[in-house]
């Protein structure tokens, strides 16, 4: 186990999990934020915490009450305490993807230019795989150089399914918006699985 996950392990106060339509997704918070947001069977997963299960503890149920109107197509972004646990180069890689907007793209070359290291481009990548807070830390909006659908922790065909569904959000009228949102997701989950 990694020193991040077992920073993970310690610093958790509570978990929960939800279902969403791509998966089961493991919420775990410490004392001072959301540090985690991990598809089940996902590269990373922390495993079984010791941290209690509180579905009703004020953090968790917003970050869940976001992510279900995040899959609902009723809001692209987050707006949630986050405790960051990784190494200070880890920490700023999620940090600058942070700034990746709803519907955009951006490469491993350019978040490594953007924190001031463009010689570390695999290591950007490494960093980039590693984050605890899968959709809310959008690391599914990064792509090769090229535009090409590179790796992504929770599996590809998830990756491609939270970019449709972004591109769903930026060009569906409101009041499709619900049934587009469904179709991506149901098309994702059978992807996911398979």
């Amino acid at each position: 186990m990694s020193s991040t996950l077992i920073a993970v392990h310690k610093a958790c106060t509570a978990q929960v999990t939800l279902t969403s339509p791509l998966g089961p997704i493991l919420l775990a918070r410490t004392a001072t934020g959301l540090a985690g947001a991990w598809f089940e069977g996902q590269k990373h997963h922390p495993g079984p915490l010791a941290a209690p299960e509180l579905p009703g503890d004020p953090l968790l149920a917003s970050a869940a009450e976001q992510l279900r109107a995040y899959f609902a197509g009723e809001s692209a972004g987050f707006d949630l305490p986050l405790d960051l646990q990784g190494t200070p180069f880890q920490r700023a890689v999620w940090q600058a993807l942070l700034g990746i907007a709803p519907g955009a793209l951006s490469s491993y070359g350019a978040i490594a230019a953007a924190i001031g290291s463009a010689s570390a481009v695999r290591a950007v990548g490494g960093a980039v795989g590693r984050n605890p807070l899968s959709v809310i830390v959008p690391c599914h909006r990064v792509v090769g150089r090229d535009g090409s659908m590179t790796g992504y922790a929770g599996g590809v065909p998830r990756k491609q399914a939270l970019l449709a569904l972004e591109e769903a959000l930026r060009s569906t009228p409101a009041p499709g918006r619900d049934d587009a949102c469904k179709a991506v997701g149901a098309n994702a989950k059978a992807g996911a699985t398979g």
